[in-house]
């Protein structure tokens, strides 16, 4: 399977999306989080750091489950522009 290149949107809807998670875990252990959700820690490292910019649907909102985000919340932080209004986008993608 080809997988397509990123765009830079997509790339940075990944980084906010990894910001989002660290400010959310706080102090709280990345292995716990990680095994909580039921993915491996390194999967949730990558996300993090935005190394993976779109991670699978159900891993984020397993994350943001056991961190008590809603996936709303995601949603308005990943699509949010720096001046802080969000981005058009039923069309934009969170996982692939």
């Amino acid at each position: 399977m080809v997988r397509l290149p990123l765009t830079p949107a997509e790339v940075e809807r990944g980084q906010r999306l990894g910001a989002l998670l660290r400010r959310a875990r706080g102090e709280r252990s990345m292995l716990l989080t990680a095994l909580d959700a039921g993915v491996s820690p390194e999967t949730l490292r990558k996300i993090e750091s935005g190394r993976v910019a779109t991670p699978a649907f159900p891993t984020i909102a397993a994350i943001a489950d056991v961190l008590g985000i809603s996936l709303d919340a995601v949603w308005s932080e990943i699509n949010r522009t720096d001046d802080g209004v969000r981005s058009a986008g039923p069309t934009q993608r969170l996982a692939s």
